[in-house]
């Protein structure tokens, strides 16, 4: 057991997630002969095997699938000692994870990374972005420092410290501009563009309209705001989007925005982490530069009533 290394781990840790050789080697910078060879030393060394190979994907065995959950627990104990180090030093330094979801990301991250540079310059920042669901298992499992999420999230090992609150406003076709604007009840008998399933913006939309689910010739589905804003300006529907998106997704478009009646709908932005985590005291001083550049950039982009 002398033998086996953290490289080692973090190799077999790649296989387990990806199920693929080559994939794992690409996830790990490395040549897929050479992920192979260590994962085989690997086996040796523990003397019982990990993985089932065949020519088309890679199975773990029984063993492999509960040795891969120790893995995880040890590479993440090993990362959070690094992170007790770091946290000791009196300013910010070092690999920050942060995890975003694809309707704050595009608008928010600019001006957040620019900020955090001229701040903390000595940070390396690397950024992840997805859907909710796959950042929280990121951050719940070690491979995230942070993430900026729509709350709540409602996962008790983890700490959540609001942002900012931004409303979600309407984009219709630029010929609907002069029409009354319609309530939630109302907007159910549109046809309303949506997010695909996944995203957590989709659901607070169909919340706001009262619709639990929606059939398929009443919702049409996107991959991003940028294709639902297009889509309306195409004339196919009207779609709702967050505030800070307004002046990106629709500078090009040819619709027209409108404020919804009090109560508007609206979700909050926050950021979450472990609340396990070294780096706490740090990523709260990051959480207010995050707030910072939220609020500078919210008060540019929106458009008054």
């Amino acid at each position: 057991m002398a033998q086996i290394s953290l490289k080692q781990l973090r190799y077999f840790d790649a296989l387990a997630r990806h199920n693929h050789f080559g994939r794992a080697a690409e996830a790990c910078a490395i040549s897929q002969p050479a992920l192979s060879m260590q994962i085989k030393e690997l086996e040796e060394e523990l003397g019982a095997v990990l993985v089932e190979r065949d020519a088309r994907q890679v199975r773990l065995t029984k063993f492999g699938e509960e040795a891969s959950e120790r893995v995880r627990d040890i590479l993440r104990l090993v990362d959070e000692l690094g992170d007790l180090a770091r946290a000791s030093r009196e300013r910010l330094v070092g690999r920050l994870r942060i995890g975003v979801i694809p309707t704050v990301a595009p608008y928010l991250l600019p001006r957040v990374i620019g900020n955090l540079t001229q701040s903390a310059p000595e940070l390396d920042i690397h950024v992840r972005e997805t859907v909710t669901p796959k950042l929280i298992e990121e951050l719940t499992e070690g491979r995230l420092d942070t993430a900026i999420v729509a709350l709540p999230v409602s996962e008790p090992s983890l700490a959540e410290v609001p942002l900012f609150t931004e409303n979600f406003l309407l984009v219709r076709p630029g010929t609907d501009e002069a029409t009354p604007v319609p309530d939630g009840e109302t907007l159910r008998q549109e046809r309303l563009l949506l997010l695909e399933e996944g995203h957590c913006f989709r659901d607070q939309a169909l919340s706001f309209c009262n619709m639990q689910s929606a059939r398929p010739r009443e919702v049409l589905d996107a991959s991003s705001l940028s294709t639902l804003v297009q889509m309306v300006s195409a004339g196919i529907g009207v779609t709702l989007i967050p505030e800070m998106a307004v002046g990106v997704e629709t500078r090009s478009a040819t619709v027209s925005v409108a404020r919804f009646d009090n109560p508007q709908p609206s979700r909050t932005i926050g950021m979450v982490w472990r609340k396990t985590s070294p780096l706490a005291g740090q990523l709260l001083q990051i959480s207010e530069v995050v707030a910072r550049s939220a609020d500078t950039l919210l008060r540019q982009n929106t458009p008054r009533p």
